[in-house]
């Protein structure tokens, strides 16, 4: 009996690592979805911007001269479908508007998600992009989770000059404990380990590389930082240990009530309204 207990838990040792070994295929690989043009209500280019990873798929809406243009960057396993809603409020308000898939998301190319790190590469591209599009214009980027991350991570110094960073996750350590802890319970985050040896080994990457709390303190522009009340992926003390990383002049909006979400979807007047007076402040230089 003994030995067949053994048998019994080696199958079931090895049956968890080969779950948690699948979920970490399923984290990385690439999200692919066919998009096509913008919807008739939202009167965009389709644009293609090139980078070391293949290129990047997007739309851009061009908006009132001096009013500033802005970078819509969509959370892990997204698209730029996802920023739509965010993208038709600013166009109303006379910003031009850029949303891209980023890379191994949507139609853009890239090998794996890569959580922010290379990522980075399509920002620094897209901004660059925006930059000759749209000379002169003030920028702007609103960062959802991967999409925060990847921006934090691009280091882009004064290339920018507003930033709203949302349910953006500290350190890859404490992204995965929680998720972990979230689905499996409070033992969850006990397997932690077994997915974070997997990060060399899928992406190429050490942990130390996927820890945007510590790139927040090179931003250069004023940064708006929100997070969600009852979100447990990236929690209210996690937001609050990011904010107090980011140098001033800064704000920071903890939505009640929300999980790990989309805000705009949640609270869409307080949104529209924040956001709304943070861009204009910093980006127009019309009145």
């Amino acid at each position: 009996m003994a030995k067949r207990g053994l048998i019994a838990f080696a199958c079931l040792l090895l049956l968890g690592f080969g779950a948690l070994f699948g979920a970490g295929e399923y984290l990385s690989a690439p999200v692919r979805r066919q998009i096509g043009a913008a919807p008739p209500d939202f009167p965009a280019s389709s644009v293609t911007i090139s980078t070391a990873a293949g290129p990047l798929q997007g739309w851009m809406a061009r908006g009132t001269p001096g009013a500033g243009a802005i970078l819509l960057l969509h959370g892990v396993r997204g698209n730029r479908l996802h920023m739509l809603g965010r993208a038709r409020f600013l166009s109303r308000l006379g910003y031009g508007v850029l949303l891209i898939d980023q890379q191994a998301h949507g139609e853009s190319a890239g090998a794996r998600i890569s959580f922010g790190v290379r990522e980075a590469d399509g920002v620094r591209a897209a901004l660059a992009y925006l930059k000759r599009e749209q000379p002169g214009e003030r920028i702007g980027v609103i960062g959802v989770s991967l999409g925060a991350a990847a921006v934090v991570l691009s280091t882009p110094g004064r290339e920018i000059d507003a930033l709203v960073i949302e349910a953006m996750y500290p350190t890859i350590e404490e992204a995965i404990e929680n998720r972990l802890r979230l689905h499996l319970g409070r033992a969850g985050a006990g397997l932690a380990p077994l997915l974070l040896w997997q990060v060399p080994l899928r992406l190429d990457l050490t942990l130390d590389q996927l820890r945007p709390i510590d790139a927040v303190g090179k931003l250069a522009c004023p940064t708006l930082v929100v997070g969600g009340e009852k979100d447990h992926h990236t929690s209210e003390l996690e937001t609050r240990r990011i904010y107090a990383a980011v140098p001033e002049p800064k704000q920071l909006w903890i939505v009640p009530g929300a999980a790990h979400t989309d805000f705009h979807g949640v609270a869409r007047t307080e949104y529209e309204s924040r956001i709304g007076q943070f861009m204009a402040l910093h980006l127009r230089v019309i009145k």
